[in-house]
């Protein structure tokens, strides 16, 4: 996305923890676009510092996932809360002239009103909420301290093209498509009636860019449809895209995941499109169906 944008050069910094170099091969292909040639962990400060050298922008979409935070809470703190406090360092020595950086909707946990606005409490209770809790805080500092301008984004649920499928909600869309490739039901935990804001991740990447691009300076922004989705909806859709008549089968929550996740989440997308200008583009159906058909074209590729 950021490359349709009148550029001069993109750096990649990426240690691939939750991705693989091919989805960014053909980005690569424009040769304005470039990797990193000497790493691209968040928590090694002087390889970090040399990556941004000459940069006058940087998005920041680095973290451990919320399953991994809750298997691994010493290194989620490592990567998430000090690895942050890297980035913001490092932006201020390089003079950047502003950092988007991710949060997360889960900052909120559980809703206790919907939709979500900016100002909805803090109701986390897991490891990966509370390290971007700690994220926005230390945000909200250097922008105060060393004027860095900063925008911050609670992204509701993406999905779309070369999706990781461990992601603890999102995930759920290419597990349920693979079942369907392979003739087998897709399973729903719970009953279904978990609601969520899906979210194409075109429309994410260009949020990004139209914040880079804003005259904002400060500001926590959620990013979503304000769109409420059921999980049984979501999988009724999927099998309509894919003229599947398999039926679903439902399996009960185990007592870890009923306490980890989040059963209703949805994001007011009001101060976004006031302030940034930022309004999304595909509904649910119309995202799925370019997930689907990327995914054909995917496998003609082989």
């Amino acid at each position: 996305e950021l490359l349709k944008e009148p550029v001069s050069e993109v750096i990649i910094y990426d240690n691939f923890a939750r991705g693989k170099m091919s989805n960014i091969d053909d980005c690569l292909k424009d040769p304005r676009c470039k990797l990193f040639p000497h790493g691209g962990d968040i928590r090694e400060i002087d390889i970090l510092n040399e990556a941004m050298k000459g940069m006058d922008y940087v998005v920041c979409l680095s973290a451990m996932w919320l399953l991994h935070c809750k298997d691994y809470p010493r290194t989620a703190f490592d990567v998430n809360v000090a690895g942050t406090f890297n980035v913001l360092e490092a932006c201020v020595k390089n003079n950047i002239k502003k950092l988007v950086w991710s949060s997360s909707a889960s900052v909120y946990g559980d809703a206790v009103e919907l939709p979500m606005t900016e100002n909805h409490p803090f109701n986390n209770k897991n490891f990966y909420g509370a390290t971007k809790i700690a994220g926005e805080a230390m945000a909200t500092a250097f922008n105060d301290r060393y004027n860095l301008p900063v925008i911050g984004f609670r992204y509701m649920n993406v999905y779309g093209p070369n999706q990781d499928q461990t992601a603890a909600y999102t995930g759920v869309i290419p597990i349920m498509l693979n079942k369907i490739d392979e003739n087998v039901s897709p399973v729903i935990n719970g009953d279904g009636s978990q609601a969520y804001d899906f979210i194409y991740v075109e429309d994410v990447a260009r949020c990004n860019v139209i914040a880079l691009k804003s005259d904002m300076t400060f500001g926590m922004y959620n990013v979503g449809t304000e769109v409420q989705t059921t999980i049984k909806t979501l999988c009724d859709t999927i099998l309509k895209l894919k003229n599947s008549s398999l039926k679903v089968q439902y399996k009960p929550y185990s007592e870890d995941d009923a306490r980890a996740l989040v059963q209703n989440r949805i994001g007011s997308r009001q101060k976004a499109e006031k302030e940034l200008g930022f309004k999304y583009r595909y509904e649910l159906e119309e995202g799925l169906q370019k997930l689907i058909d990327w995914r054909e074209a995917q496998k003609n590729k082989k």
